[in-house]
């Protein structure tokens, strides 16, 4: 996905497989927001399909109604609301369908949904899902369910995700969960619980059923992948209590990738999202040490000056950001960036903005994930600072750091143009059926000519000829 303008919090996408053919019962799951959640949507779908449920696309079969939710932004949770008051109409044709809210507005809005607005059966919060079927016999009793409790322990290791939708070339495999870098302007530490990670050997299994499966690429999924500490289990910020032996065989992010590479070397490997704060140089040494470890990081900043960093609380400054991204240029120098973006932010002065804008020339993303700061209920920030920013300031700065991004965008596609790309065939090119599309390891997406004896999952060598804004175009090397 590389755009102009890419809004994170997505529309929501519903999803169904083959599954059970003795399963009676018809499960709608609707994901929202990043893909955490989509990810999330793969292990409810395990667990219901245990239960007697198989997925549906067609909603007004379904018994149950599931959306999985996002907080990040305002219109995200306006988004889910309208859904939700379409599913209250349907409900009332069909009394019997059970309605559910999953996720992080589960956590942020549980009485809200259940009791005020009666919008819903069920609300089950990120780290209760191995309660839904316990909660869905409440509700087949005719009783609201709630499970909003957030665990210091659960990863949900043991489970074997069902692939929701997707290409059959690409998936997620979820490494940590939670947060605990508490970013004033954040939800996600309340809403999800702190941070922990998973079992490696439960990861590597996982990629392995996956390479046997016939999957060519993983995205090592975490809400900070970088934090990724395993010691035996348990929160991160325990780890200071572990015995000797347990901190002299832990295993941080640096050295799980290199057991992953290791473990499939035929298949690519990606991870998100990183935290400047947390990111190791280890992870580039082990990016230029590995082939099948693409060359992308998505490496949020959110502001180019040091004030509005402190002001956020995010744990660096600007220059340990961009001295990060020159050393790991040195390291692996075919490396690409993109960025998560705030503008607007609590006192932002002119003289902030134009930070970013510096910063942004300096670096040269490849593509961002720009926003416009809207407050978030029950966050630092909207609890101890005036969101002051004029509307019309916030867009006209949204609007200048779009539009650098464009310009560095179609930068960055120049600079892979007259060269040969390994590009993973992931479909059929949107806007011609006789296209591939598919991914370069800097994550640049490439549309090229079929040819004969080509399938979705092949990796070919694709020579550059031009480009777009944010699409390469090319022709493969016979």
């Amino acid at each position: 996905m590389q755009e102009k303008y890419i809004d994170e919090t997505k529309q929501g996408e519903a999803f169904a497989v083959a599954e059970k053919p003795e399963n009676s019962k018809k499960l709608f799951l609707e994901s929202y927001g990043c893909q955490m959640n989509f990810s999330d949507s793969e292990i409810v779908a395990s667990i219901l399909n245990e239960q007697g449920y198989n997925t549906t696309m067609k909603v007004e079969e379904a018994d149950l109604i599931l959306l999985n939710t996002c907080s990040i932004r305002e219109k995200a949770e306006q988004t889910v609301r309208m859904r939700l008051s379409q599913f209250k109409n349907l409900k009332k044709e069909r009394p019997n369908m059970t309605v559910g809210v999953l996720g992080c507005m589960a956590e942020r809005l549980k009485t809200k949904f259940l009791e005020e607005e009666q919008l819903v059966d069920l609300v089950v919060g990120p780290d209760a899902y191995r309660d839904l079927p316990n909660l869905l016999k409440e509700t087949d009793d005719g009783r609201d369910a709630i499970n909003v409790i957030l665990s210091k322990e659960e990863t949900y290791a043991d489970i074997n995700p069902v692939r929701l939708g997707g290409n059959g070339v690409t998936a997620y495999v979820t490494i940590t969960r939670g947060c605990d870098n508490m970013c004033t302007f954040c939800v996600v530490p309340f809403t999800r619980g702190r941070e922990r990670s998973r079992d490696p050997h439960s990861i590597i299994e996982e990629c392995k059923e996956l390479s046997n499966n016939g999957y060519k690429e993983i995205t090592l999924l975490g809400q900070n992948v970088d934090s990724y500490l395993w010691y035996g289990g348990g929160p991160k910020k325990d780890f200071a209590k572990a015995s000797e032996m347990q901190k002299a065989t832990a295993i941080n992010f640096g050295q799980l990738l290199d057991l992953v590479a290791k473990a499939v070397p035929e298949m690519r490997i990606r991870f998100s999202t990183s935290n400047p704060q947390d990111m190791s140089l280890d992870v580039f040494h082990m990016m230029a040490k590995h082939e099948n470890i693409c060359r992308y990081v998505h490496l949020p900043v959110q502001s180019g000056s040091n004030n509005m960093l402190k002001a956020m609380n995010r744990q660096h400054t600007r220059e340990e950001y961009l001295e990060l991204i020159r050393k790991a240029k040195e390291i692996v120098p075919d490396v690409s960036f993109s960025q998560d973006m705030i503008v607007g932010f609590c006192d932002e002065t002119e003289e902030d903005h134009q930070d970013t804008l510096s910063l942004m020339k300096e670096v040269e993303y490849d593509y961002g994930y720009m926003f416009a700061y809207s407050e978030r209920p029950g966050t630092p920030a909207h609890k101890k600072m005036e969101d002051n920013i004029p509307a019309d300031v916030k867009q006209r700065r949204l609007a200048e750091v779009i539009a650098l991004q464009g310009e560095l965008s179609r930068k960055r596609m120049i600079s892979y143009v007259g060269k040969v790309h390994q590009i993973l065939i992931e479909g059929i090119s949107k806007k011609n059926k006789n296209q591939w599309k598919g991914r370069n390891s800097q994550n640049a997406v490439c549309v090229f000519d079929q040819l004969e004896g080509q399938k979705i999952g092949d990796i070919v060598d694709v020579f550059v000829y031009g480009n777009t804004q944010g699409t390469l175009l090319g022709r493969m090397v016979e």
